[in-house]
Formats: structure tokens, sequence, C-alpha cells
């Protein structure tokens, strides 16, 4: 069965001067997670915050009550080296560690900030180095990555190295305001019909106007940035989202 539907508003375009309260005042408005956009000037080439900031915010927001619940800090890492802050982010509050595939098959298996390793790590390694701490565990993908590069990794019988959700950008990484690619939606809809339980996330350009392609193609985790955070009315905004989910999970019951 599909997933119920999960409206994770990006704190990227929050107002930075009273972040906290920012945070709070969404998840009154019904946002459901807390999409943490972590870029580093390397995987990326903007820089947004670290854990620190992870830290300052966590108090603002209860934590879920239940995997996956009201409160997930979903922190998306578009960072160089994924598996060297999973230590540090736990600590600091995330409750689910998403990670880029390109910067799983290229990074290191350092697991310390300030550790050095000529090893090389791997998505496998990652997830299960996630649980290990855990979090839940995310991979994301770019426009520019085929889906088929998810398959050996979602079909692994291990489930200790098999994600919690799958990512599929619907813009190029980096920066917030760019136009929603549906072109990347085949991607989803092909993961949604090989894995019809798998939270599937969607990032980028969404809103009142493209929402419905990405519910149609099976994405049940909406990240919306301007879109709600922009809005006179944020929980108006919230429910239409929320709701094109449902009628799509609902025809698929």
């Amino acid at each position: 069965m599909v997933p119920p539907a999960v409206i994770a508003p990006s704190i990227l375009s929050a107002d930075f001067a009273q972040l906290g309260k920012e945070c709070s005042d969404i998840m009154k408005n019904d946002a459901m997670w807390l999409h943490i956009d972590i870029m580093d000037g390397h995987f990326v080439p903007n820089i947004t915050f670290g854990a620190p900031v992870v830290t300052k915010i966590r108090p603002h927001v209860d934590r879920p009550k239940a995997p996956k619940g009201k409160g997930t800090f979903d922190c998306h890492m578009m960072i160089a080296e994924p598996k060297k802050w999973i230590r540090d982010f736990q600590k600091a509050g995330c409750d689910l560690y998403c990670f880029h595939y390109e910067a799983a098959v290229t990074s290191t298996a350092a697991e310390n900030p300030t550790d050095q390793s000529e090893t090389k790590t791997s998505p496998k390694e990652i997830i299960r180095f996630i649980h290990e701490n855990n979090m839940l565990a995310g991979i994301a993908i770019k426009p520019e990555t085929e889906v088929d590069v998810l398959w050996e990794i979602l079909q692994n019988p291990n489930k200790e190295e098999v994600p919690d959700m799958v990512l599929v950008m619907t813009v190029h990484p980096g920066f917030g305001g760019q136009k929603f690619m549906a072109s990347e939606l085949p991607k989803v809809k092909a993961l949604r019909e090989a894995y019809p339980e798998l939270y599937i996330e969607v990032d980028g350009g969404l809103g009142e106007g493209t929402i419905d392609q990405a519910a149609e193609a099976g994405a049940n985790v909406i990240v919306a940035g301007s879109a709600v955070f922009g809005a006179e009315d944020p929980a108006g905004v919230i429910k239409v989202l929320q709701e094109s989910v449902e009628r799509r999970r609902q025809s698929a019951l």
C-alpha cells in the first residue's frame, strides 16, 4: 500500500533571523516533517548550515513519537563526504539522514569530520552506518543520475543496508527557486511500481501548480520551500499538497 502523504517544508525558505519560531509555526500549520538542506560548497556550489543549527532548532519541534512521524527532521545532505557527518547529525537531532548516491560512490569511509581515509565507502555501507546510529536512511539522486543505479541497493536482502526513503530531485541540487523538472517523474513512477510501500520524496519546484503531477507519479513525501513559507496561508497550501497526494493514494488502494 502506498504510504501516507508527508509534507516537508524546506527551511531554506524560512526567515533565518527567527528560524526556531519559523520551524515551530510551520509544524502548527500541519506540516509533518521539516526538510533541512545541508550544503557544503563542494558537492554543490552553495553553502547553507551545519549540525550546530540543527541542534538549535531541535528544541522548537517535538521529536517524532514513531519512525517517520510528525516532527521528523529530514536532513538532505548535499555534501561531498556523507559518512563523516552521520554521528554529528545524529547528536544534533536528525531523524532521517538522506545522502546523495553521487557523493557516496566517490567519497571515503572516514567516520568523523577530522578523520582521513584512503578507503572508499559505498551507498550500502553508508546506509548501514546510518542505521547503526539510530537514524532512518534516505538516498537521493540528481536529475542526471538514472534510477537504475538504485535497483541493486533496494533489492539487497540485508535490510540494514536498504534505505527507508528515496529522494528524486526535480531540480538540480544547490539552490532554491528553480523550475520543476517533470522529466524526472518517470523515475518516481518506476520506483512506485516496483516498491508500492516505499517512501518516495520529490524535491524542487513543488507547489500548487505542480503537485498533481508528482502525486500521480507516485511521490508521497513532498518538499516545498517558498510555496509554503512564502504563502499568506501556509496551512492552506500544505492542505492542498496533502490532499493531492492522498487522492492518488486512495485511488491506488
